[in-house]
Parts: C-alpha cells; structure tokens; sequence
C-alpha cells in the first residue's frame, strides 16, 4: 500500500481550460489525472452524434489531449481517468490507441467501463415495474416516452478501481459520477472495501473538491477575488490522499491561484442539496462533518468526514426534446438607452401578439442593467448602453423561426440608437430538457474491458 497517492484534476468541465492538464502532468509529481467531461445535456449532444456517426459520440477533445500528454504520462507512469468516452467509450479507446500508435507507444493498457447507457432498453426496465418517476416532480415517463434523448445510469468509482485492478493506465468511462474518478485510485491504491463509510466518504468529498477544476484554488472566488494571485496561470487541484481517508488539498508550487480554507469550501457548498445526505453510488456522505484546517501555504488538510450505506438505487439522467428557442440581441445606445430597449421589448411583443404566436415563454433581459439580479436590480444612473436580449421557447417550429425574423426589423422600425445587431437573425434551436430519475441497482451492471495496444 502506498503512503499517499496525488491525485490531479485536469478539469472541471468540457470547454475548460485546456492548458490545465498539460501543467498538471508537467509541473509537479501526481500519480493520477482525472477529467470530467460530462454534463447532462451532454450525453444527449454525444447520443445525436453517434447516430450520425457509430464511431463518434466521446469528447474528442480528450483525444487531441492524449497527442500532446501521452509521451509524459508513459514515461512518468501517470494513470488517467475520465468519463470522456460519453456514450462511445469504446470509440474513444480506439481513437486513443491510434494516437499511441502514431506517436509509436507500445504496451499502453487501457481499460473501459460501459453499461451506463439504456436509453435502448427503457421499455424493458419499464416492464420489470421500473417506473423512473421524475424525481423532482414525481410525474410518471409516459409524459416524455417517445421524447427521450439519451439515458444514462450514473456509476461509480468501484467499476473504474477494478479497471485500475487489471493494468490500465488509462481508464475510459461514460456516465460515471464526478466525484467517482477521484475516489476510484484511492479504492485501489488502498484497498478500501465498500463498508468503509468513512473512508469513501472522504474520497467524495475530494472528488467534490476536485471536480470544478480551479474553483477550488481561487477561480471564480467570491470570498476575495482580488486576493487571487497570479489569475492567469491559475494551478488547479491535487488531492493529496492517504489510507486513513486524511486528503490534503494542494497545487503545483509555482503556479497562480490559492488553496485556503475559504476556497476549499466555496467549493464545498457548491451544488450539494442536502449536506447531510450527500448522496453517491458507494456511500452517503456527511458533509456537516467535515473538518477544515489550513497545514501549510496552499495546503489545507480535510479529515473527519462521515459515511453512511449507499441507498439500493442509481441515479439516472435523462434527457428530452421539449421544443425550440431562439435569441435576438440589440443594442441600444445613450442617451435613454434602457427606455430605448423596454420600449422595443414592448414592440415586439406586440408584434408577436398581432401575428397570433404563442411560446411557452417569452423572457426578456436588460444586459447592463437587470440581467444579474432581474426584478432585484438595483437602480443605477442612466447607462451609457444597453442590450436588450429577448428569448422566446416553444413547440412550434415555425413560430419560433418567426420570432426571429422580427428582430432584425426593429432596426429600423423601432426607437433610435441601435449600435449593435449581435449573431445576425436568431435561428431555432432545440431545447433538450433534464428528467431526473432512479432504477434499481440489482438491474444494471456496468462491464470493464481492459485491452493493450
């Protein structure tokens, strides 16, 4: 067993900053690199890409990363984890081998954890007496059946250490829960067991801090921006783990940004629910529990955590079509900037009207003014410009399109002082909706394929 196991985050989400994971693999020590790529709208944007194409469906952005990476992490024997393989882990595996190939890297072991996907198997499930209720509304899946887009059984991190178990270094996983990337090499390295409650608890709560990415070490830092040193080259997270379930958070030395007990727990607070019940697919953790203490210059030491059995079910994400939008920018100029853009938000909203459209919902924002705090904006001296942003939502296709031929003609027909026509005419686009759900765990079993090039 190892004294300790440094484990990076390499990023917080898809479309982070891409020069992250190049500095954790060459600026410093780390044992494993974790990515998390995926959101809920995602899998649905990869599931249409798939459709399209059999061999897409993954981030390829993690492709074009393992060109530039793989030589380091070889030679240093850095392990990678990521849930970047989306709906097509076994593509992106193949993707990769043939970049170790080009690059003539031999040996490379890399292993895959699928069966999150059943978007092709919900009648089944439905006929076994799953009813995947929405969890947040308990409306019943008949009401978006024949609507769905994409379906995906978070997993988490037991699948992904037995994958570490059988000689990957690199690991490929789909809907695999953020916070299961961190604690799976800790699940391996050390050896815990699934009834070791408090030390997996401890492994989500690192996988918590570490899954922003650099919102943990001063990005996006509400305590005191201001006090952020060196923005630009901002370090992003290491935790620092150890076999009691004790986790240092750190960074590089030399890089920008901070490790405090005020950025660790900004983090900490984010997207939590209840912190009493934090709820993965190994353990129920405490966060109430957790103890913070600072042990040294962007050094802060988490210990104490408490856990409790996992509950019998997965959480299921599930998306949906629900319609189209578009969205019109104008902008208006001094002097009577934000009277100019209300009145021309009342224009097209009679205009709308006269036509005889309905949306599900027409929204409208003063950028420079209200589109913060909307109806708790306080007031401020004229502006010196304002940008009115309409949107509009709804199922018709066609109403939708016309919505956004009005726009461009209150340039002309509307009040003076229009400087900016942002994007052209808006275009429809689709709006995939979230459905939040369970399955029971005894009916999906995830299935690791380890392979070497």
């Amino acid at each position: 067993m190892k004294e300790k196991t440094r484990i990076a985050s390499g990023q917080g989400f898809w479309g982070d900053w891409l020069e992250a994971p190049i500095h954790q693999v060459t600026k410093g020590p780390i044992d494993y690199l974790v990515m998390d790529y995926l959101a809920e709208v995602t899998m649905s944007i990869l599931q249409k890409q798939k459709k399209r194409d059999p061999n897409l469906g993954y981030a390829k952005d993690l492709v074009t990363l393992m060109e530039r990476i793989l030589p380091i992490i070889v030679e240093k024997n850095i392990k990678v984890v990521t849930n970047g393989g989306g709906v097509n882990p076994i593509a992106c595996r193949d993707a990769i081998f043939k970049v170790a190939q080009k690059l003539g890297i031999k040996g490379l072991k890399i292993g895959v954890v699928l069966g999150d996907d059943i978007l092709d198997k919900i009648d089944e499930f439905v006929k076994l007496g799953v009813d995947f209720k929405n969890m947040d509304t308990g409306e019943p899946i008949d009401k978006i059946r024949d609507r769905i887009t994409s379906a995906n059984v978070y997993f988490g991190a037991f699948p992904v250490a037995e994958a570490l178990k059988q000689g990957a270094q690199i690991v490929i996983t789909g809907r695999v829960t953020d916070t299961g990337i961190t604690l799976a090499p800790m699940i391996y390295e050390f050896g815990w067991n699934e009834t070791d409650y408090d030390k997996l608890a401890a492994g989500i709560v690192a996988g918590h801090i570490l899954e922003c990415g650099a919102q943990a070490t001063g990005g996006n830092f509400s305590y005191d921006w201001r006090s952020v040193p060196d923005m630009a080259h901002i370090g992003f997270p290491i935790a620092e783990a150890y076999p009691n379930g004790e986790i240092i958070i750190t960074k590089h030395e030399g890089t920008g940004g901070l490790v405090t007990v005020q950025s660790v727990t900004e983090q900490l607070v984010y997207e939590i629910g209840d912190p009493t019940n934090y709820i993965t697919p190994e353990v129920i953790a405490d966060f109430t529990t957790i103890k913070l203490e600072q042990v040294g210059k962007d050094r802060v030491k988490v210990y104490g955590v408490k856990g409790r059995p996992p509950t019998k079910f997965y959480k299921v994400s599930m998306s949906y079509f629900e319609g189209y939008m578009a969205v019109g920018t104008l902008t208006y100029s001094w002097p009577d900037a934000l009277e100019k853009a209300k009145k021309a938000d009342e224009i097209i909203r009679t205009r709308l009207k006269d036509l005889g459209l309905e949306f599900d919902e027409i929204h409208t924002e003063f950028l420079g003014y209200n589109s913060c705090h909307g109806a708790l904006a306080h007031p401020v001296p004229e502006p010196n410009e304002v940008v009115l942003r309409i949107a509009v939502r709804g199922k018709n296709y066609e109403a939708v399109d016309r919505f956004g031929r009005e726009i461009p003609a209150l340039i002309l027909t509307g009040p003076p002082g229009v400087t900016g026509f942002g994007g052209g005419r808006p275009h429809p686009s689709e709006v995939i909706a979230y459905w939040p759900t369970l399955i029971p765990k005894e009916l999906v079993k995830p299935e690791i394929i380890v392979e070497e090039l």
